[in-house]
């Protein structure tokens, strides 16, 4: 009866022994696995507070390409509203000079005008040199 405790007793220690090396295997396992998917998280987590941090600053980029741009055209429209008030101002002027240099002076009025012909006919020239020819007289 003793040996049979003893056998008994050794067999529930060799079982105690196997039960635990199997657990403890088995939680290393686990162990490497949490470990594993835990450093997996952090590195998606990295990436994207990574892609939030480049979101954010191509999203201010924009903006202030925006604002940049937006400006511009502020100015580039007021500037082209001055340029407007000083052409109509300039053909106002041209008219009442033309008006009076052709109500004192017709001779002058006719010599002016043909003076503007000719700076025209010369700008057209020079804005297309294939095609330039020597004037028939």
């Amino acid at each position: 009866m003793i040996q049979t405790y003893i056998y008994a007793g050794a067999a529930f220690i060799v079982g105690f022994i196997a039960a635990w090396i199997i657990r403890t295997i088995t939680i290393s396992k686990l162990n490497k696995l949490q470990k594993g998917t835990e450093g997996y998280l952090e590195s998606e987590r990295l990436m994207k507070e990574t892609l939030q941090k480049e979101n954010m600053m191509v999203h201010q980029m924009k903006q202030t390409i925006e604002l940049e741009f937006t400006k511009k055209l502020k100015d580039s429209q007021d500037l082209n509203k001055i340029l407007d008030e000083n052409i109509l101002l300039l053909q106002k002027s041209n008219e009442e000079t033309e008006a009076l240099l052709k109500a004192g002076e017709p001779a002058i009025y006719d010599l002016k005008l043909k003076l503007i012909e000719a700076q025209n006919t010369i700008a057209r020239m020079k804005g297309s040199p294939h095609e330039i020819k020597a004037p028939i007289t």
